[in-house]
């Protein structure tokens, strides 16, 4: 009887420990409950502060470069000549320079991307998937740096051999190179939106006597339209807001022209300059570098609502 009475006390001893772990367990867990969203929100938040400080920067800065410099002055003049003894602001050239450089970025990456699209969609292997998409997102990998100097030592000597009137720093140049840095990130992307497609669509198609090519743009391309434009658009807001390879390729001229063998500046390698230290704080000089970055933020910006709209109104849900 005494044995059993010891067994009986060692056994609620040993449910109440039981009950006592599974509390502490469960206050835990609910303190982990109550602090986990909480820290979600502070990082979320932190990343809008981040974004809220940085627009007042540029504002408050370009204030300050406006009420020096005309607003009609800065965007419609044709010339750019901030260190002369006679400085004249006007960031067209820098535009133009940006715009170009993109142009002949995305002419190079769009037909490259989608076409790499296509194929890892709708012809390859998954074997050959497997092993060529991780390649071809190693491009995305190397560093902006590299391709500046490609650009500047390898393909400006090359294309002089076929252009002979081609400059040492032109804009073609890193405009190539620029549209191979961002082939991975449209190819990637379209690939993405093709392999959405429902099979059903593709089996349907190829059920109505379609050959494979026709399945692909007839079907698979305007079904997964939405994701391959925000591809594009999102590769265009990469090429405008490209530095390194811009800044060592295509020279610091600020020629306002179309001539896409001379030498030509875009705003981010503007930036690049005025804040190496030529410009004095508190000078026009450096508050023309807020200006541009300002106007660079708003092209970005306005790049990335045109994609949110592309993706939202072209979306196709199945």
């Amino acid at each position: 009887m005494r044995r059993n009475s010891q067994m009986n006390e060692e056994e609620t001893w040993h449910v109440r420990d039981l009950l006592t772990e599974n509390k502490s367990a469960k206050n835990r867990s609910e303190l982990g409950e109550k602090f986990i969203p909480k820290l979600l929100l502070f990082i979320a938040l932190l990343s809008i502060l981040t974004t809220i400080l940085i627009v007042i920067t540029l504002v408050t800065e370009t204030i300050g470069f406006f009420s020096e410099v005309p607003l009609l002055e800065f965007f419609t003049g044709t010339v750019l000549k901030p260190l002369s003894q006679n400085p004249e602001f006007g960031i067209l050239p820098l535009i133009n320079g940006t715009i170009i450089s993109s142009a002949i970025a995305m002419l190079v990456a769009g037909p490259i991307g989608i076409m790499t699209a296509i194929y890892l969609s709708e012809y390859a292997t998954d074997r050959a998937r497997r092993v060529l998409k991780p390649m071809l997102e190693l491009l995305a990998g190397i560093p902006t740096i590299v391709y500046g100097f490609f650009a500047f030592t390898f393909v400006t000597p090359l294309l002089r051999e076929f252009i002979p009137g081609l400059e040492a720093t032109n804009i073609l140049s890193p405009g190539i190179v620029m549209g191979i840095m961002i082939i991975p990130m449209i190819a990637s992307l379209s690939e993405d939106a093709m392999s959405s497609v429902p099979n059903a669509m593709r089996e349907g198609a190829l059920a109505l006597g379609a050959t494979k090519l026709e399945v692909t743009f007839r079907v698979i391309i305007p079904a997964a339209l939405s994701g391959i434009i925000s591809s594009f658009v999102l590769g265009i807001s990469r090429a405008i807001g490209e530095t390194m390879i811009v800044t060592i390729a295509s020279g610091s001229s600020k020629n306002f022209t179309f001539d896409i063998t001379q030498s030509m500046q875009t705003m981010t390698a503007y930036i690049v300059e005025v804040s190496g230290g030529d410009a004095p704080a508190g000078s026009t000089i450096y508050y023309s570098l807020y200006a541009v970055a300002m106007t660079l933020f708003v092209f970005t910006l306005i790049m990335n609502i045109i994609a949110r709209y592309i993706s939202k109104r072209f979306k196709e849900e199945y």
